[in-house]
């Protein structure tokens, strides 16, 4: 017999369901609104500084072509009017240059911030579980799982947030000088070099930024425990979860490598592990490290049941773990390298060379 005090129950839970995903879906809405118009305005703000630069390019022709040695007193008095206006140009310009690279760092803002919503509004979608949970994983308490979710995109978020708040500002500046010197390169070679030089100064000092910030992304377990430790630590986490049977062969000496190297290094085995237990259906698994031929080599290999990667390739399907492995690599110099065949196994493989002074 129905329960019709369960049944009127689910209903009211239901009702309160799609009016939370209503308000964020007007929450997406209206962000996105503001966020359309903003980039309408940035997109005016440009164009005006694009004609003010037009303006200042021919003024600096005009100025460039008059003579000075033939002008009169009333030739001189006019291209001292028309100094005082290029000076006057140029610091308009350079104004709006700062505030055009503040208004794009806003812009990346609004865009994350709409994209946090509508990761929102997928995961009040009932039945999506994959944004917090794994079939393969131990089942986890739903408020554990948000918490965990909430630290990833509030992690994701300040990352963001600072990329685009530091280097990708300065890049957007160091874009609008370099363009501002051209113009002036000809005409006033001493502002062109004055601006080489604070040029100069700006990119060193965000050298610095983006290296102390690379060092915040650098795992706190390559600290504590070196990068072999790293490795074991990650495969016994690993074995753990997925009951393989997975051996270390680290023969490589790691003190040739740089931190971004050993970074990545590990990124990639936690990665390549991770690919294993999702989709090999593989028994063994070995993660080897050694030298060879002045290279630092590290492989993952594993009996799993394999694949086709020229069928992969040729299909042009777009594998995000392997893309992540590869492009970690190229940010170290590293070759990348998947060898494998169905029912033969998978081997991924990461090279990355040494200096004779590494080997030694």
């Amino acid at each position: 017999m129905d329960n019709p005090r369960s049944e009127t129950a689910s209903t009211r839970f239901d009702e309160l369901h799609a009016e939370a995903k209503e308000a964020v879906a007007f929450a997406a809405n209206t962000l996105r609104a503001v966020r359309d118009r903003y980039r309408a305005t940035y997109l005016d703000d440009l164009s005006r500084w694009q004609a003010l630069a037009d303006d200042l390019g021919a003024l600096e022709r005009a100025d460039d072509a008059d003579d000075p040695a033939d002008a009169g007193a009333a030739q001189a008095a006019e291209a001292g009017a028309a100094d005082v206006r290029l000076r006057a140009m140029r610091g308009e310009m350079a104004r709006s240059r700062d505030d055009l690279g503040i208004h794009e760092a806003e812009l990346s803002r609004l865009d994350l911030a709409l994209r946090n919503l509508e990761s929102t509004w997928l995961f009040l979608e009932r039945g999506d579980s994959t944004l917090i949970t794994e079939p393969a994983l131990p089942s986890v308490s739903t408020e554990l799982q948000m918490r965990i979710v909430e630290a990833q995109e509030a992690e994701r978020a300040r990352l963001a947030q600072e990329v685009h708040d530091g280097p990708a500002q300065a890049l957007s500046n160091a874009i609008f000088q370099v363009e501002f010197i051209d113009r002036v390169f000809e005409s006033d070679p001493r502002m062109a070099r004055t601006e080489l030089g604070f040029l100069r100064e700006l990119l060193r000092r965000e050298l610095g930024d983006v290296r102390s910030f690379l060092s915040q992304l650098r795992p706190p377990v390559l600290d504590e425990l070196g990068l072999d430790g790293a490795i074991a630590d990650t495969v016994a986490t690993q074995a753990a979860l997925s009951g393989l049977h997975i051996t270390t062969e680290l023969e490589g000496a790691t003190t040739g490598l740089t931190e971004a190297a050993q970074t990545v290094v590990l990124r990639v085995v936690q990665e390549a592990l991770q690919n294993v237990r999702k989709h090999a259906s593989a028994t063994n698994v070995v993660v080897a490290t050694m030298l060879a031929d002045g290279q630092w080599v590290m492989e993952v290999r594993d009996d799993g049941r394999g694949f086709d990667t020229g069928a992969v390739a040729a299909r042009g399907r777009r594998n995000f773990g392997l893309q992540f492995m590869r492009e970690r690599a190229e940010l170290v110099g590293a070759q990348f390298e998947v060898r494998s065949r169905p029912e033969a196994g998978t081997v991924v493989q990461l090279t990355i060379p040494l200096t004779n002074k590494e080997t030694e």
